[in-house]
């Protein structure tokens, strides 16, 4: 995993913040060690959710992100498979287009 980190700052309800900084003083670390756990974990998650990783796909087929970070959401090996079907789809669109 990267060392390379960069500073976020955000707003979360209250009470999200005070469940974070009782969890953290219950385990011995801070704050942010809960939160970047949980969203590890939150991303994680969603690469193996289905209907999510669709979304992520549809994105990527619309260029609305990029190579790198449809591997960064649901891993290399599901990446490049994507990567081979929006080749595909690319060229049967070319295809249809030049046969209409």
């Amino acid at each position: 995993m990267s060392t390379d980190k960069k500073r976020v700052q955000f707003r979360a309800p209250d009470r999200l913040i005070d469940r974070a900084d009782a969890l953290a003083a219950v385990l011995g670390e801070d704050r942010t060690d809960i939160l970047v756990t949980a969203l590890r974990e939150y991303l994680q998650d969603a690469a193996h959710d289905d209907a999510l990783t669709q979304e992520i796909a549809a994105a990527y087929y619309d260029d609305e992100i990029t190579f790198d970070q449809l591997k960064a959401l649901v891993g290399a090996e599901e990446a490049a498979n994507l990567r081979v079907l929006k080749q595909q789809l690319d060229e049967d669109f070319i295809d249809e287009v030049a046969d209409a």
